[in-house]
């Protein structure tokens, strides 16, 4: 299953729902490129990966590559709902030092206004 990802607004922040895979090639630049839209509409983005069933190295790399991207763009990405699978591959990484991970997006969404 290839990624598909959806967006909504929270709590003033931008949820990026993500389902499927996401791996080296076509999904990680589609990725990209939805990130760097959202960030020129709001600073604050949440990956919601609730619904991610696979990732690869490629996929990591992704993820480090748009966290870099929204840093430079003034904005911060935040992940949520991560399946055992991903946070244990964040984990392994040393990834989890990096993002600031949460339960559910409702909580990564309302860390935006206590951080301000």
């Amino acid at each position: 299953m290839q990624l598909r990802m959806s967006t909504r607004t929270l709590d003033g922040a931008m949820i990026l729902d993500c389902s499927g895979r996401l791996m080296f090639g076509e999904e990680s630049a589609s990725l990209r490129e939805q990130v760097k839209k959202l960030l020129a509409q709001s600073p604050k983005l949440v990956l919601n990966l609730r619904e991610l069933t696979h990732m690869d190295s490629g996929g990591l790399g992704t993820l480090v590559s748009i966290y870099t991207t929204a840093r430079h763009a003034g904005g911060t990405i935040k992940l949520a709902n991560l399946s055992q699978r991903v946070g244990d591959l964040l984990q392994l990484t040393k990834l989890v030092t990096i993002f600031e991970i949460f339960d559910n997006e409702e909580d990564a969404a309302k860390s935006f206004a206590s951080a301000a």
